[in-house]
């Protein structure tokens, strides 16, 4: 299984063995656990629900406990799904940690990006500003935004101010330079979504 659940802990630089300077971000990778299986003849799909994270019993609620007080596996913040293709060669309780993924791997790290709140279209889009000159009032406006007469509205999808960040974003084919099972680390070359101690999901990049 080439999945895997982490926090993002920041950014930093190595050096590789020939000299070559790489910038890279610290995930801590797991362990995982394995609470519930799912297959085919029961749930209509092969996968496994892993558990990551600690988390105080007193933030945990009734259901969420017995889900997992019926596994006998301790308590995690975040639970997640991963498709499998054999359920059966995983165990409830089992332990995953960060070495299903080594050096040289190339993955697909999803994580939610950086709220910045409602931001103007110069800073959303990258609008060019009007001119700071001879009475212009035209400063960081949008500008026009439809036809006159015909049709009179605003077409869906127009480019305009509003809600900046916090979506769900994907950067892929991103290298895996180090792996540390011991410590739980992998370190992917280049820049994840999310702030520090943002939740990120990793998998193999999938070749064409």
């Amino acid at each position: 299984m080439k999945n895997m659940l982490g926090k993002k802990v920041g950014m930093t630089q190595i050096f590789k063995e020939d000299g070559t300077l790489v910038p890279v971000t610290v995930i801590e990778a797991g362990p995982l656990f394995v609470v519930q299986k799912k297959t085919v003849e029961k749930d209509g799909y092969n996968a496994i629900q892993v558990g990551f994270g600690d988390v105080k019993e007193k933030r945990m609620t009734k259901p969420a406990k017995g889900h997992f007080d019926k596994a006998n596996v301790a308590y995690r913040k975040f639970l997640r799904e991963f498709k499998v293709e054999n359920p059966d060669e995983f165990e409830i309780g089992q332990e995953i940690k960060a070495d299903v993924f080594s050096e040289g791997d190339m993955v697909d790290v999803t994580g939610s990006s950086k709220g910045k709140g409602t931001a103007g279209v110069i800073k959303r889009h990258g609008f060019g500003r009007g001119r700071e000159t001879h009475g212009s009032k035209f400063h960081r406006m949008p500008g026009g935004m439809s036809a006159g007469t015909y049709p009179g509205r605003v077409f869906k999808g127009h480019r305009m101010m509003g809600r900046m960040g916090n979506e769900r974003v994907t950067v892929q084919n991103l290298e895996v330079v180090r792996v540390d099972s011991e410590k739980n680390l992998i370190l992917v070359k280049g820049a994840v979504p999310g702030p520090k101690k943002g939740l990120v999901s990793i998998k193999a990049t999938v070749k064409k």
